[in-house]
């Protein structure tokens, strides 16, 4: 139960913010406002925060190490790494990067994205944090 409230909120997240953009405001109804250019497609990060049960850390540990390995064989991924806390071990943080919303949208629907959420859901001991970014220096 735990998994699939997990997943719903994060599926639920990410409809949330992609929704925000397409339902902007309509600032001008002129035939030129029409054919703009669609937005630009920028290089997006994730930074995710996971905070692991004490004693949980190495079985956390071995199973991002399948969603780390699938994750940068994606065409669109451009780096997914994990890092722990050295002060804090039951902290982590995963920081990934992507070539635009569309690689973020594939990862999201891989069936190894979903497999992680229900191998790892007892092992949290408060959910996951998480932030879609725009990389800034790539616009």
């Amino acid at each position: 139960m735990k998994t699939k409230i997990l997943i719903l909120s994060i599926v639920l997240g990410f409809a949330a913010f992609s929704c925000k953009q397409k339902n902007a405001p309509v600032v001008s109804e002129s035939p030129q406002a029409e054919a703009a250019a669609p937005a630009p497609d920028y290089p997006k990060m994730i930074i995710a925060k996971a905070f692991v049960k004490p004693g949980k850390e190495a079985d956390f540990i071995n199973a991002a190490k399948s969603i780390i390995e699938n994750s940068n064989k994606e065409e669109g991924c451009l780096g997914y790494m994990l890092y722990q806390d050295p002060y804090e071990k039951t902290n982590f943080i995963f920081v990934e990067k992507y070539k635009n919303q569309a690689a973020i949208d594939f990862h999201f629907a891989a069936p190894y994205f979903s497999e992680f959420g229900t191998v790892t859901e007892a092992l949290f001991s408060k959910p996951l944090e998480i932030k879609i970014i725009d990389i800034a220096a790539e616009q």
